[in-house]
Order: C-alpha cells, then sequence, then structure tokens
C-alpha cells in the first residue's frame, strides 16, 4: 500500500506558535483554506482511493476539498490526532515548546516510555497512531491518503520507515500540507519514498513568518 500521510492547513496557532492539540481545535487560516483548496490539483495523479482524517477540524476542513474532487467521504480515525500537549496546552512560551519537542525528539531516540508532562507516553502514542493506520491497511486500497498533523507525522513516519533512522523526522520540516508518502504494509515493512516538506501546492502556498513549533526541525 502507498500512504500518503498529508499534514492539516495552516491554523491561527501555528501562524502564533501555540502548542494546540486539543480536540476539535482550532480551524483554518486563510492561507489554511488555499492550502486546502490547492490539493485537488496537486494529487490528481496519485491514485487515491481512500481518504482518512483525525478528530481535528482542521484536518477535515483540509480534506475537504481533496474529497469533493475524488468524490470520496472521508473517515475519522481518532489515532491520527495531534500527539497530546498535557500542561504544555495552549502555551507558546519558550521553555513550555522546548519541553513539547524534547518529550517527542525523546521518544524519536527511542525512550517511549517517557511521558508528556500530563499528557500520553510515547509508548501511548504509537499505540493507537498504529492501529489508525491499521485500520487504513485493512482497507484493503492500493493507496490511501490521510490528514494528520505536525507532529504526529513526523515522529510516527520516521520510526516506522525502515530505510530512515527513527529520528529523522526531527531533522526535517514538515509544513501545512506537505506530505510524507509510505510504502509497504506492517507484514512487509515500511519504506519512506518522499519527504515533500513544503505545501504542494507551491511556494506561493508558504508562509515564512510562522512560527509553527510542530512543523519545524526539532
Amino acid at each position: 500500500m502507498r500512504l500518503l500521510l498529508i499534514r492539516h492547513g495552516q491554523t491561527p496557532a501555528n501562524v502564533h506558535g501555540i502548542l494546540d492539540a486539543e480536540v476539535p481545535g482550532p480551524g483554518l487560516t486563510d492561507l489554511g483554506r488555499q492550502q486546502a483548496e490547492a490539493l485537488p490539483a496537486a494529487l490528481a495523479d496519485r491514485g487515491i482511493e481512500r481518504l482518512f482524517v483525525s478528530t481535528m477540524v482542521r484536518t477535515q476542513l483540509t480534506a475537504a476539498p481533496l474529497a469533493a474532487a475524488l468524490g470520496l467521504e472521508p473517515e475519522v480515525l481518532d489515532g491520527l490526532r495531534e500527539i497530546e500537549a498535557g500542561d504544555t496546552q495552549g502555551k507558546s512560551d519558550k521553555v513550555s515548546v522546548q519541553t513539547y519537542i524534547a518529550t517527542v525528539h525523546g521518544w524519536s531516540q527511542g525512550d517511549r516510555e517517557s511521558r508528556m508532562p500530563g499528557a500520553e507516553s510515547g509508548t501511548e502514542f504509537f499505540a493507537r497512531y498504529e492501529d489508525a493506520v491499521r485500520r487504513i491497511e485493512s482497507s484493503g486500497v492500493e493507496v490511501a491518503a490521510a490528514v494528520s498533523h505536525g507532529a504526529a507525522i513526523r515522529t510516527w513516519a520516521s520510526a516506522v520507515a525502515q530505510n530512515t533512522p527513527d529520528e529523522f523526522g526531527t531533522k526535517r520540516h514538515l509544513e501545512n500540507t506537505g506530505i510524507v508518502e509510505l510504502e509497504g504494509s506492517f507484514d512487509d515493512g515500511w519504506r519512506l519514498v518522499d519527504w515533500e516538506g513544503e505545501p504542494v501546492g507551491g511556494e506561493d502556498l508558504i508562509d515564512r513568518t510562522a512560527q509553527d513549533p510542530t512543523g519545524e526541525r526539532f
């Protein structure tokens, strides 16, 4: 199976560098809507057969134009949501951002028993994200797309891909509507095919002033 993990469009929290992982979370900015509207043309030749989203509003709004163009009904999977922020939820100060990033970075380096302060552990995150991807795999399609979140995609994809080091995602950026493409299965293993770190609609959809802690290199 080919799996396209698409980061959602820009949100106000991304602009202001706020850690926001609560469900349902914010909607999209004007730029975020433009990024979402660019997805159908950018992904027209990818052969997407099923479309999945998280329980967070921003993924559902991002997927809507693509779903309409493909004639698909997105399926909501809770496991695709962002890594919980816990005690850092809603904060943008340097200490809170560093706490969040350091915890996620630790998971990438193998310390999955450590816990995001006030929230889930690495083991719990990987279990619920893997469960979501197993449900996608069980759909039996050749190509699936899932609209998910910056830290979650970067952390899970780089850990599961057998042709990258586990911390690979901490060294690569993933801007809004950037895409990580994997190929394989849980039985045969996963391989990273492509890491499109910038918005797939082109450079005009990049906001170089956004602070966006979950999209930048950790």
